[in-house]
């Protein structure tokens, strides 16, 4: 039980700016748990949205099969997350009034065994911020590449 799973939504950093993080519980079901555990979940293109009365649904986000369940589930359906009300009234408005997104940043088990979500209240980046950050990524790795070349003398 003690094995910690964690699965994270690389594409979300790429695509959006971080503005705001929170951990929320999802509803599963068995065999989706056992899925996950086994790493069998893709979180491309998933995102959180409100539905009837601020409950936050997760969409997109893929749970493979579970080899030998009885019960055949939709890898896509769409699974309900678990935040106290305030935090969920607080999102919502930011979402409303902002135009802000939220999306999934990581799945993991928590100490109790607990599968949690990791969700991102996020802006799309323009793509001139995109070419921006791999720019500067780039000139931060030729500084570091450089520094090793001099020290190494």
């Amino acid at each position: 039980m003690g094995h910690g799973v964690k699965i994270e939504n690389k594409k979300a950093f790429h695509d959006y700016t971080i503005l705001e993080t929170i951990e929320a519980g999802i509803e599963l079901k068995g065999p989706e748990v056992k899925s996950i555990r086994q790493g069998s979940v893709s979180m491309r293109d998933s995102y959180a949205a409100f539905e009837n009365k601020s409950q936050l649904f997760l969409h997109n986000m893929h749970i493979s099969q579970y080899p030998g369940a009885l019960e055949k589930l939709d890898p896509m359906r769409k699974r309900r997350l678990l935040l106290h009300r305030n935090e969920l009234l607080r999102w919502q408005k930011k979402v409303e009034e902002k135009g802000l997104t939220i999306v999934p940043l990581s799945l993991y088990t928590n100490k109790k065994g607990k599968i949690k979500v990791n969700l991102a209240l996020v802006r799309g980046k323009k793509l001139f911020d995109k070419r921006r950050d791999i720019k500067e990524r780039e000139i931060k790795k030729q500084i570091e590449r450089h520094k090793k070349l001099r020290g190494a003398k």
